[in-house]
C-alpha cells in the first residue's frame, strides 16, 4: 500500500478584504498517496487553487495561511525556512498552472526557462542543462525541439506552451506534479493530448499528481481518487468509481446531474438552484443548505462533520447522520 506523500491538515487560509474576512480555505484536510491522482473537484471560488497555492507557500497579501499543517513526507512545509521552501518548490513539488501564456515570461526564450531549474537546483552546467531541456522539449511530445529552445513564448501555440510548462514542471524529477485546469482555454483534441501526456508521466516515472478542475470528464479519465470541495471545504471524497456510482452529498449529486450525457438528447440541462454563498458571511451551518433539497432545520443551526462511511467514502451531510439517504 502507497505511503501518504502529501497530507493536509485542517489548513486555514484566509483573505482580509474591505468587505471582510474570506475563509478561502476553511478547516480542510485530506492527502495524496505516492503514485497517486487526485483531483480536486469543484465550481470557481470553492477553494481549489488557493489549495494548491498553500502548499507551494506561493500565497500572498491579502493573503494568508492562518493555521494547519501541509505536511510532506511527514515534514510541516508550513514552518520551513524560506530558502529551505525554495529548494522544495520547483524541485521535489512542481506546479502547472492555469494561463500558459502569463504563467511563461514573455522576454526570455523557452530554453532560458526550462535551464532554470536545472541550474538552480540540479547545479547542471549551461551545456548539460540545454541537452536536458531540449530531451524534455522532446519528452513532451514537442517536434523541432532545438528550434523551440531558441522560440520564445508568443511564438507557439497554446497547446505547444501548456505542454512547455509541463517540461519546465518536470525538469527536476517531482515527486508531486500539481495541475491547475491545464486543459482550460484549449480545443478538445489538445485537451486530450495533454491528459494523454500526464497520464504517460504518472506511468513512467511514479509521479503523484495532484490535478484541479471542474470538467467531470476529465476527474472520470485520470482520477485514483477525488476531493469535492464546496465553498472552501471539503464536503465529499472518495475514490473515483465509488463517488461516481454512489455520490453521497446533494452537492456532488447536483454535479453528476448537471452533466450532459452521450447520446441522450436533453431539452435542458439540470443547474442547481441558487448562488455559491458569500465567503465573507459564513455561519457556523451547513454552506450549501439553502440549495439543497434536503434541507432540515439541523443543516440552518450546525455544520457538520466530514465522516467516514464504507468503501473509505468521506461526505460532510447531517442525512447520513440522522440514519437518512439522498434519493
Amino acid at each position: 500500500m502507497a505511503n501518504n506523500l502529501i497530507e493536509f491538515r485542517n489548513l486555514r487560509t484566509n483573505f482580509y478584504t474591505s468587505s471582510g474576512v474570506v475563509k478561502a480555505v476553511n478547516d480542510v484536510s485530506f492527502s495524496i498517496k505516492e503514485g497517486e491522482t487526485l483531483c480536486v473537484v469543484g465550481e470557481s471560488g470553492c477553494g481549489k487553487s488557493v489549495t494548491a497555492m498553500s502548499l507551494m507557500r506561493l500565497v500572498s497579501p491579502p493573503g494568508k495561511t492562518e493555521g494547519g499543517q501541509i505536511l510532506y513526507k511527514g515534514q510541516d512545509l508550513l514552518t520551513l525556512k524560506e530558502r529551505d521552501m525554495r529548494h522544495i518548490r520547483g524541485n521535489e513539488i512542481a506546479m502547472i498552472f492555469q494561463e500558459p501564456m502569463t504563467s511563461l515570461n514573455p522576454v526570455l526564450t523557452i530554453g532560458d526557462q526550462i535551464t532554470e531549474p536545472l541550474l538552480l537546483h540540479k547545479g547542471m552546467t549551461r551545456r548539460d542543462a540545454k541537452k536536458r531541456a531540449i530531451e524534455l522539449i522532446e519528452l513532451v511530445g514537442i517536434p523541432r525541439a532545438a528550434k523551440i529552445f531558441d522560440s520564445y513564448p508568443h511564438e507557439l501555440s497554446g497547446g505547444m506552451r501548456q505542454r512547455i510548462m509541463i517540461a519546465i514542471a518536470l525538469s527536476c524529477d517531482p515527486k508531486l506534479l500539481i495541475a491547475d485546469e491545464p486543459t482550460t482555454a484549449l480545443d478538445v483534441t489538445i485537451q486530450a493530448q495533454i491528459l494523454d501526456l500526464m497520464r504517460n508521466i504518472k506511468s513512467e516515472f511514479n509521479t503523484a499528481i495532484m490535478m484541479i478542475t471542474h470538467d467531470l470528464g476529465v476527474v472520470a479519465e485520470m482520477a485514483d481518487h477525488v476531493v469535492v470541495m464546496y465553498a472552501g471545504k471539503v464536503i465529499e471524497e472518495a475514490p473515483v468509481h465509488e463517488l461516481f456510482a454512489n455520490p453521497k452529498h446533494p452537492y456532488t449529486q447536483g454535479l453528476m446531474r448537471a452533466k450532459p450525457i452521450l447520446n441522450q438528447r436533453q431539452d435542458r440541462l439540470y443547474t442547481i438552484p441558487g448562488q455559491v454563498p458569500n465567503p465573507v458571511e459564513l455561519g457556523n451551518n451547513c454552506y450549501f443548505n439553502d440549495r439543497c433539497e434536503h434541507c432540515m432545520s439541523v443543516c440552518v443551526d450546525k455544520q457538520p462533520v466530514l465522516t467516514t462511511y464504507e468503501n473509505k467514502h468521506k461526505a460532510a451531510c447531517w442525512l447520513y447522520e440522522k440514519g437518512g439517504e439522498v434519493s
